[in-house]
């Protein structure tokens, strides 16, 4: 290929005839030169405009000089914690250490500090106590102004004021990334740039702050978690780049904390162009010794189509990061990647996704969001689709088909993710006819995530009726097709207004289908989400209505344990979660039972003394069951290693 990597030592640095860095770049992450990864885009963007960039990935943070093999850069030192935040990536929803990080070469764990964005911009400013520090990414954005910490159970302050740094970067970085540069490079302090959209500052003077909406200050919303609601929810209403007001929020000794609103969308060109700068679409050959790195396997042969998502489910962060308004590339630019893609010496004849944080999103929700931004107050899709959203999916069946169409292309899957409400939304149902017959491998992942009205409410996703209408339109168009193909629904356990009730509910709903997930999802509190506020104050803050929250781990083990009633050991949570909830109907040994009335030991599933169905209380699926029935089983061996995602 083409080009070379970045500098990532002083070797490089040297050969290059380089004396000092514009910038030198901090990262969490190992460093792979691919699109997908946010550190690789805003380098490649800056070399595009002739500044110069020295990678330092995974310093060791016991060692000041780990962050000083380059010396000082001219304009400013730039941190990330990676593509994912630190604790996320290190801790399960049960705070339990991970076994590896997809990020880090060989997937070693422990090769990043917890807070990774906070220590590193420490370790920069006990080093260099005047050199600009900008912070950016996944974790600074998510914790630009205070927020609750899950993994402290605590509000924790600004992440801009605990890292020490000059100016936080949120949202997708380019344009603010591009305006900070040029404003250094002429000369001005980094105290006085205020002025760029998508960045956060620090201020010593109220007086000094124009045009801004004052949240409450830090010690009311860490004092009381009705007024952290009501902040929380001040936020979320002002995170448009065309509506959303400036921010300030005060903290103690004078100091504010002050968010300018969001950057504006990319146009389709900007789009283009960052997606076609001379990426090397790997890690760096440094790590193959240790095995490379494992994340490039997600991404390595997939497009990205899209940014953005206007489908608005509470516990995604999405919002705060990326945005509601949709931002896409031509069909031209992704042709043109996926040309490239097949003559990668690895290339199978598979490209893995074509799509973004939701595949069949192409364009805005509607034409008003490209002038107005999104509404305030209602949402694109829920409870109901918006008489003004546009659903059509032709420009992107159009794109599938090119891409189809390309010399060494054997297949194209969708594994990024269909919204199912919104593809129904379209009277058109040549993309469900196409989606069956070209992109799903055996099965299709859809996310209903529960089946309980309540629960939904408060997800922010569709009615239990709209994905039936789905799941049996599929099932038709695949019998249509004469194809067996299956769906896997994304299910979670313990959101915020689920009791034990809901959890029998969504059980009973699984027990129907002939289905149980091999793996299942707790509910994970994660930074800037509607439901992780809930979760900290039991409150709605759309309303300020009080909202039931699982806490208790035993609790949250038997909403679990009902997702997966038929394993063995899960026989005694799933049978005192009946008892609790007077479902003892649901303890016994009918069809419509969940458990027997005791455990049976020493038993194998199968049909024995006791009559036991030898499929209804294992960990498999039910064997024999009709193809007529919604997703009645799991797909085979050699289907799951198809679609992996």
């Amino acid at each position: 290929m083409e080009g070379e990597f970045l500098p990532i030592c002083r070797e490089d640095m040297e050969q290059r005839g380089i004396a000092q860095f514009d910038f030198v770049y901090i990262i969490g992450d190992a460093y792979v030169d691919h699109p997908s990864f946010g550190h690789a885009i805003i380098s490649r963007l800056l070399e595009a405009h002739g500044y110069t960039v020295g990678i330092i990935s995974q310093p060791d943070w016991k060692d000041k000089g780990s962050i000083a093999v380059y010396g000082e850069p001219r304009l400013a030192f730039l941190i990330s914690g990676g593509n994912m935040d630190s604790m996320v990536n290190h801790y399960t929803v049960s705070k339990r250490r991970r076994e590896q990080d997809a990020f880090t070469p060989g997937g070693i764990m422990g090769k990043r500090p917890d807070y990774a964005t906070i220590v590193y911009g420490n370790l920069v400013r006990q080093t260099y106590k005047d050199t600009p520090i900008l912070i950016g990414g996944v974790e600074a954005s998510l914790r630009r102004l205070a927020h609750y910490d899950y993994w402290g159970n605590k509000i924790r302050r600004s992440i801009l004021l605990d890292s020490g740094a000059d100016i936080l970067m949120y949202g997708m970085g380019e344009r603010s990334m591009l305006a900070l540069a040029e404003a250094l490079d002429s000369g001005l302090a980094v105290k006085d740039i205020t002025f760029v959209d998508g960045t956060v500052y620090k201020a010593r003077s109220r007086e000094g702050i124009y045009d801004a909406l004052f949240l409450p200050a830090f010690e009311e919303v860490e004092g009381k978690k009705e007024i952290y609601a009501k902040s929380f929810y001040l936020q979320y209403c002002n995170a448009d780049p065309y509506s959303g007001r400036r921010l300030a929020e005060e903290y103690p000794h004078q100091v504010y904390v002050v968010q300018n609103p969001p950057s504006k969308p990319l146009t389709q060109q900007e789009m283009d162009d960052v997606y076609g700068l001379p990426y090397q679409r790997t890690y760096h050959p440094s790590y193959e010794a240790a095995g490379g790195v494992p994340a490039i396997s997600e991404v390595k042969f997939s497009l990205t189509s899209s940014r953005g998502c206007f489908g608005g489910c509470n516990f995604c962060s999405l919002a705060f990061h990326q945005g509601r308004i949709i931002q896409q590339r031509s069909h031209s630019s992704i042709v043109k990647e996926a040309k490239t893609l097949t003559e990668d010496k690895e290339f199978k004849g598979y490209i893995h996704d074509v799509g973004g944080p939701t595949a069949n999103f192409r364009f805005p929700a509607c034409q008003k969001q490209l002038s107005q931004g999104a509404c305030r107050d209602k949402q694109c899709l829920f409870p109901e689709p918006c008489k003004n959203l546009n659903a059509s999916h032709k420009d992107y069946r159009a794109l599938l088909k090119k891409l189809r169409e390309l010399p060494k292309v054997k297949k194209v899957f969708i594994r990024s993710g269909i919204r199912f409400d919104y593809l129904l939304a379209d009277p058109d149902r040549t993309f469900l006819k196409e989606l069956c017959q070209y992109h799903v491998s055996g099965q299709l992942k859809v996310a209903p995530e529960h089946i309980s009205g309540q629960v939904l409410q408060y997800m922010g996703k569709p009615k239990a009726a709209v994905y039936r209408k789905f799941a049996a339109e599929y099932e038709a168009m695949n019998r249509k097709l004469g194809k067996k193909q299956y769906l896997v629904p994304y299910l979670m356990s313990s959101h915020p207004g689920s009791t034990l009730r809901e959890a029998v509910e969504l059980a009973e709903f699984l027990r129907d289908l002939g289905y149980m997930p091999q793996q299942v999802q707790d509910f994970y509190p994660t930074p800037s989400t509607i439901s992780t506020c809930m979760y900290y104050t039991g409150l709605d803050p759309r309303t300020m209505e009080p909202v039931y929250v699982a806490r208790n781990p035993h609790e949250k083990a038997m909403q679990r344990a009902l997702m997966q009633y038929r394993d063995p050991k899960n026989f005694n949570l799933v049978k005192e979660a009946l008892e609790k909830t007077g479902r003892q109907d649901l303890i016994g040994f009918g069809k419509e039972c969940l458990v027997p009335p005791r455990k049976i030991a020493g038993k194998q599933p199968g049909k024995g003394k006791n009559g036991l169905d030898k499929n209804k209380y294992s960990s498999g699926t039910r064997q024999g069951a009709s193809s007529k029935t919604l997703n009645r089983r799991q797909p085979s061996k050699k289907d799951r290693g198809k679609n992996r995602r």
